[in-house]
């Protein structure tokens, strides 16, 4: 692709898209301090230029490789937002003591969170505090919460109940293909919580009937700035290939559909760029 015409528009640490609900979702890139509206883009080309320095996205210095995308490995190992619990939220040890930072824990996992099916390839069962944001950076073309529950350990255990009966995972490449069926995820809440019945019983005599709430909320829907999707899913790593370039094809959940690949920008959090359009 010629990079004739093609202006840089921002440098700088390169960070998770930001989103705008609307029909379609409306995107932001973000890189340094700017913010650059990624939907008028569509159609036309752009390009990630990699400098090879990532800085880490909490304390700043240099690092040869991310972990957990965006830290160090001194802040991987140190802040409670890279404890095995953020991944497995049943694990929470807050109250036994021993979380890496109390009062961080009070704030984000002493509060409600929100039990949700959505569908992003298939149904999935998941816990959130980021209502949609959650559900827009998986992809999801449908969203059900269906419990309100008081702590990030309760959620974490609730979900893990409902999770034998329904995957907690997307396949990122049927979701980036297009190819998600429409579900009755009403009809799908109603089935799972039967027969989760017991579990879910369990769990509210252990911590009360008012941690654990039962939703009759509405679905929410979302519709992609996609102009085609690609029938086949490579992947760009800025690892590897320090220069991705490419028509701007589509924009769901963290990935930049391009003509010659995908790249989900979130994995590259804190990698120093240029971007061009």
């Amino acid at each position: 692709m010629s990079d004739k015409g093609m202006a840089l528009l921002a440098q700088g640490a390169l960070h998770k898209m930001q989103v705008d609900t609307g029909d379609p979702v409306q995107y932001r890139l973000v890189v340094g301090e700017k913010q650059i509206p990624l939907n008028p883009l569509l159609g036309k080309p752009i390009r990630l230029d990699y400098s090879g320095v990532i800085n880490c996205t909490h304390c700043g210095r240099k690092t040869n490789k991310s972990f957990n995308q965006g830290y160090c490995y001194p802040c991987f190992r140190a802040l409670p937002q890279c404890d095995r619990c953020i991944m497995s939220p049943e694990l929470c040890h807050l109250a036994a003591g021993t979380c890496r930072d109390a009062e961080w824990g009070e704030t984000h996992c002493q509060q409600d969170h929100i039990v949700y099916l959505a569908n992003s390839s298939g149904v999935k069962v998941g816990i959130t505090r980021q209502v949609p944001t959650r559900w827009i950076d998986q992809g999801a073309v449908q969203a059900l919460p269906i419990f309100r529950v008081a702590t990030r350990m309760q959620s974490g255990l609730l979900e893990a109940v409902i999770r034998e009966h329904a995957s907690d995972r997307t396949n990122w490449r049927a979701m980036l293909k297009g190819q998600v069926a429409e579900l009755d995820l009403k009809a799908e809440r109603d089935r799972l919580i039967a027969l989760c019945q017991p579990g879910i019983r369990e769990l509210q005599s252990q911590f009360g009937l008012q941690a654990i709430q039962q939703l009759d909320a509405d679905e929410l829907a979302f519709n992609y700035p996609v102009l085609n999707f690609p029938a086949k899913v490579s992947t760009h790593n800025l690892d590897k290939q320090p220069q991705v370039s490419g028509v701007l094809q589509g924009i769901k959940g963290q990935y930049l559909i391009l003509d010659s690949g995908v790249i989900n920008v979130r994995k590259f959090t804190a990698y120093q760029v240029e971007f061009f359009a």
